[in-house]
């Protein structure tokens, strides 16, 4: 065991402090250059179609869903306990400056989104009535024969490891702590709570789990926003210092207490891009999944409303878990992760820091075990099958309870190192796609921005 953790720990230094940092980000830069920086252009359109859209009880679409649940579907999957503990280790790893590395690595990153939702939208089939696409599709469309067989298959299995079972275990565990220390409620009766009422919502398929996250989604993004802002307005003095430390640390040797000049900034780089690039999943190739289902005029159409997904994400709710943290003076309390976080609220809150933490931990980490639920039924029906649909089922609720009563270190890292190895047939793909990610921008601008069926 001791053998598979350090060959865990070495894949995953290699892939989230090196590789993956360069491919990442130089996807990012690729295909905001490549497609006229499409984030900047089309940004007030897709603030437009967001909230033009924006329904509680929106209708599907004819054989998808409606542009809005797509979003809502991707949000649920991006915004989870990584938007309370990632921000919370960035600043912990690499200094307030790392928050500023996150913005970058999101901005770019809202390009890589764009050409993901496009392909996935290009290259969808119909499957009994309904879209379905997602990475798979696409790699299998631009590489034929037995590569892009394989490369798709890799690709199944690792997303299908990462989201499904192992994601899954992450996600339920965090439920489980936040409500053992806020209620003192036994771990494992949360964990087959949640299990339950998770495994009712994977029954109804993609519409039922899309008219689940357009309503949880908005009212989860409300309540954490609402508490983040109330905090900073009580601890206004401290906010002006906590964005001149995001944008000083950034370049400075005092990113990291003690920190050797140039290695700090190193630091800060690289904690702030690998935690906003793991947040986001932009270029991961799990969001593609719910864009896909999109019932839209354009493919491009949806790839302008994914970019949404990932400013929601970074700008809004990580950025605000940063202010939090800075702003009420706990950065340097040698905390980490969630505990970071919560000591922040608690300043704020009082005892009842725990209280929000625990129900914003609920909300956020259960609409991300359904949102990557569905992403691994897509590749799991895609490598065995219609049959296997209800077996991966009762295996992700059994993970679900597993995962809410063991804190195993190794099954975290696990997640991490296929989530990390998931990215690269993903990008392999995308960038070998960008002649026509390109074209059929050029084609839906020179139209007026109008699809057609």
């Amino acid at each position: 065991m001791d053998f598979i953790a350090n060959v865990v720990d070495h894949v995953n230094t290699f892939l989230w402090d090196y590789a993956l940092l360069i491919l990442l980000l130089g996807a990012g830069v690729v295909f905001t250059f490549s497609l006229k920086f499409i984030q900047i252009r089309k940004f007030g359109a897709g603030m437009k179609a967001l909230f033009g859209n924006f329904s509680l009880h929106g209708k599907d679409g004819e054989k998808g869903l409606s542009s809005f649940q797509a979003l809502t579907t991707a949000i649920a999957a991006q915004v989870g306990t990584g938007n309370i503990a990632g921000a919370a280790t960035a600043i912990a790893s690499g200094g307030a400056g790392a928050i500023f590395w996150m913005w970058v690595s999101a901005f770019f990153g809202m390009g890589t989104i764009y050409a993901e939702a496009v392909m996935a939208q290009h290259t969808r089939e119909e499957k009994n009535g309904t879209y379905v696409g997602g990475p798979v599709y696409y790699i299998k469309y631009i590489f034929k024969g037995t590569f892009g067989k394989l490369l798709a298959g890799f690709f199944s299995v690792a997303i299908i490891l990462a989201l499904g079972f192992m994601g899954n275990m992450v996600q339920s565990n965090s439920i489980g702590a936040a409500f053992n220390n806020a209620f003192h409620v036994n771990s494992l009766i949360v964990g087959i709570c949640v299990a339950v009422v998770a495994g009712v919502i994977f029954i109804g398929g993609i519409k039922r789990i899309a008219r689940f996250t357009e309503k949880i989604v908005p009212i989860m993004a409300l309540l954490y926003i609402i508490g983040c802002v109330v905090i900073l307005c009580m601890n206004l003095h401290g906010l002006g210092d906590a964005f001149k430390s995001i944008f000083i640390d950034a370049f400075s040797a005092k990113s990291v207490a003690g920190g050797v000049l140039g290695v700090s900034v190193q630091k800060a780089m690289r904690y702030g891009v690998a935690r906003g690039l793991f947040s986001n999943e932009a270029g991961m190739g799990s969001t593609p999944h719910a864009h896909a289902t999109a019932d839209v005029k354009n493919p491009c159409d949806q790839g302008i409303i994914a970019m949404m997904g990932v400013f929601i994400d970074t700008f809004i709710i990580l950025t605000l878990t940063a202010l939090v943290i800075l702003s009420t003076g706990v950065a340097g309390s040698g905390l980490t992760g969630a505990e970071l976080a919560q000591s922040a609220f608690n300043v704020g809150f009082g005892s009842f820091g725990n209280v929000f933490i625990a129900i914003c931990m609920l909300f956020f980490a259960f609409t991300t075990i359904v949102g990557w639920y569905y992403f691994g039924e897509v590749n799991v029906r895609h490598l065995f099958g219609e049959r296997a649909i209800k077996i991966y089922g009762v295996l992700v609720v059994l993970c679900v309870i597993l995962g809410s009563t063991l804190k195993v270190d190794l099954v975290w890292n696990m997640s991490d190192m296929f989530n990390g190895l998931m990215v690269l047939p993903n990008l392999i793909a995308l960038l070998a796609c960008i002649g026509i990610v390109r074209k059929l921008t050029k084609e839906y601008e020179s139209n007026g921005n109008q699809g057609n069926k």
